[in-house]
């Protein structure tokens, strides 16, 4: 901690949203990994057979689109903070992308201080936002559609000539999941960025946020 710097704890993250966050974590997880099984059974046999690779691959999706929905209704009806919270603004635009960029990519390994400073209203920093935009709003809905037309081949046929053939539905779906793959290896890492390397991950347990601040 700084010279002078105090810390204050910010109950940032409720219970609803923990959990939530925690069972979409171990559904991704669960289809990252059946997953590889399913597109290279030759190369990996970790849930035994094929078929029950698949049909677990399914729960989690499942699960996953099921948590989806619940956070939108979350935050559109209870917390009423989407828009406030995961789409960028002018200023995050303008300003917020290239300064937060250069901290993570320079002065955060100078030990300078982070530019976003968190707040209640104002939880992501605007390169999270934008993440959060694609990941939430573009590829995690793309990725549900194409599995949901992947487990109802048959009654679905017609959607799925329209959109290409089965062929180009699977190869969407593999390239969409490599990219939550890749958001998820980013996200482990960005979230030993706080203060402490885990402080992020004491929050997402306790809902609990340690801040630091100016003494008074």
């Amino acid at each position: 901690m700084s010279e002078g710097m105090t810390t204050e704890q910010i109950y940032m993250t409720p219970t609803p949203v923990r959990i939530w966050h925690w069972l979409n974590a171990l559904g991704i997880v669960t289809l990252c990994i059946t997953g590889i099984q399913i597109r290279f059974p030759e190369y990996a046999n970790i849930f035994g057979t094929y078929k029950a690779a698949i049909k677990l691959h399914d729960v989690a999706g499942v699960t996953v689109s099921i948590s989806f929905f619940l956070w939108i209704f979350y935050y559109l009806f209870v917390a009423r903070s989407l828009v406030k919270l995961y789409v960028p603004n002018v200023e995050d635009i303008k300003r917020g992308l290239f300064t937060q960029a250069f901290f993570y990519f320079f002065y955060y390994f100078l030990g300078e201080k982070n530019p976003h400073t968190v707040s209640l209203d104002n939880k992501f920093n605007a390169i999270q936002k934008m993440s959060y935009l694609l990941i939430m709003f573009l590829f995690l809905p793309l990725v549900i559609a194409s599995g949901l037309l992947l487990m109802n081949i048959a009654p679905l046929r017609g959607w799925i000539i329209m959109i290409g053939g089965i062929k180009f539905l699977v190869d969407a779906h593999y390239l969409i999941a490599c990219s939550f793959f890749a958001f998820l290896c980013v996200h482990i890492y960005m979230a030993t960025l706080g203060h402490t390397p885990f402080s992020h991950l004491r929050q997402m347990w306790t809902g609990w946020e340690e801040m630091e601040s100016h003494p008074h």
